[in-house]
């Protein structure tokens, strides 16, 4: 059975409207990492975040011809099982729902959401060349009709009200305002929806950010929020957090093994530092609109 698409509807205001949002979709358009493309080679999944859960140490032992081939596919498993627990927590999701992915990169996410629930996806995006490559993936994958990316700003998207039945954004939050943010999503989602965020956020018992979060931030061109602004904006836009789940322990393996990759990028040692020492926190958060 196919489904038809609505119509897509046509944002109102231009897509990047400051200086900081034209350099990060710079930095979008240009980035062609190997922790990304290599990894997404695998399996033809490309993501943009991080991994959860304990790598098999024998990819570390193995033979030395293929071993770094065995690492990044390893990384790979890490990043996927990362994607799964938060298309978990986003609830039983009909086949006629409609969910968005917010900060969409390379839709690696967007394609395991419809794999899972057979339903409509939108990726939205701030980087042209992003969603050129994922909608060419689309393509491949047979699925265009039903998984489409958008050049569209997340604040803004340009989508009707109450459209659709699920967002998440998977480390994305952090290149944006949440209170804008959210106030979007709210009008998105109709009562009962869910919102699905993994992030990294700042220990607000630390007291600002610290020097290994300052390098992070430096590194991607991002803001990292507290973990305190995440739930003030959430309750100031009817949503109410139904899971949170603390996942920095359940990363750390991840980077632990990224640094003995051949694709680490040198932000390996501050995301280690910020987690062991407490400055930084990775949680997901499950909220429903109310």
């Amino acid at each position: 059975m196919t489904t038809t698409r609505p119509a897509p509807e046509i944002p109102t205001r231009p897509v990047l409207r400051s200086a900081y949002q034209r350099a990060v979709a710079t930095y979008w358009n240009n980035e062609k990492d190997p922790v990304n493309l290599r990894l997404g080679d695998v399996d033809g999944l490309y993501h943009h975040h991080y991994g959860i859960g304990d790598y098999d140490p024998a990819v570390l032992t193995g033979p030395a011809e293929g071993r770094e081939q065995a690492i990044i596919a390893e990384l790979h498993r890490l990043e996927s099982a990362q994607a799964e627990v938060l298309l978990d927590h986003l609830g039983d999701i009909p086949r006629t729902g409609r969910l968005m992915d917010g900060g969409s990169g390379r839709g690696g996410t967007s394609f395991m959401a419809n794999q899972r629930f057979g339903c409509q996806v939108d990726g939205v995006t701030i980087s042209e060349s992003q969603v050129e490559f994922a909608n060419n993936q689309a393509r491949e994958r047979g699925v265009a009709d039903q998984v489409r990316f958008h050049f569209r700003n997340m604040l803004d998207t340009g989508f009707e009200t109450g459209s659709m039945n699920g967002i998440w954004t998977n480390e994305t939050t952090m290149y944006v305002d949440l209170h804008d943010l959210y106030d979007e999503f709210a009008r998105l989602i109709p009562f009962g929806g869910r919102y699905v965020c993994i992030t990294g956020c700042y220990n607000d018992v630390t007291g600002g950010r610290s020097k290994a979060v300052s390098q992070i931030d430096q590194h991607y061109t991002c803001n990292i929020h507290p973990r305190s602004r995440y739930f003030e904006a959430l309750a100031d836009n009817n949503f109410v957090p139904i899971n949170v789940v603390d996942l920095t322990a359940a990363t750390i393996p991840y980077w632990e093994l990224r640094a003995k990759s051949s694709v680490a990028t040198g932000v390996e040692d501050p995301f280690l530092t910020a987690y062991r020492e407490g400055s930084f926190h990775y949680l997901l958060i499950a909220a429903d609109r109310i």
